[in-house]
């Protein structure tokens, strides 16, 4: 099983981050948090990398049902979404695959709510 989906897209980086965005939103989602790696990565070790970024995104109602599921499952949260421009110059995005990440966890309700993510998440890779 791989641990996430992917998809080139024939946008920018900054073009890119604002469609999955929208595209989380219209999911449900919203961004907790995001990790311009490039720059941390300039900061703290003074080298360059490429455009790199890592959306933290969280639906609430779902992250409300997981949690109520299993105490410890904000470990794995947020879901975590990156945009990066890759060698030849293309955008990819990808999005964790909730049900690879919660293998490690023997709790049938939390595979129900992963199984319901991960559709939303193909959800809005498909659409950009």
């Amino acid at each position: 099983m791989s641990y996430c989906f992917s998809k080139k897209v024939a946008l920018g980086f900054d073009e890119a981050i604002v469609k999955v965005t929208e595209e989380l939103k219209k999911e449900g989602f919203g961004i907790l948090t995001e990790i311009d790696v490039t720059a941390t990565l300039k900061k703290k070790l003074n080298v360059d990398f490429r455009n790199y970024r890592i959306l933290g995104a969280c639906n609430p109602p779902f992250a409300y049902k997981a949690l109520q599921a299993e105490p410890r499952i904000g470990i794995m949260l947020p879901c975590n979404v990156i945009v990066q421009e890759l060698d030849d110059g293309k955008v990819e995005v990808a999005a964790v695959d909730p049900l690879a990440s919660m293998q490690a966890i023997q709790n049938k309700e939390l595979q129900g709510i992963a199984e319901e993510i991960q559709l939303k998440l193909k959800k809005v890779i498909e659409q950009l």
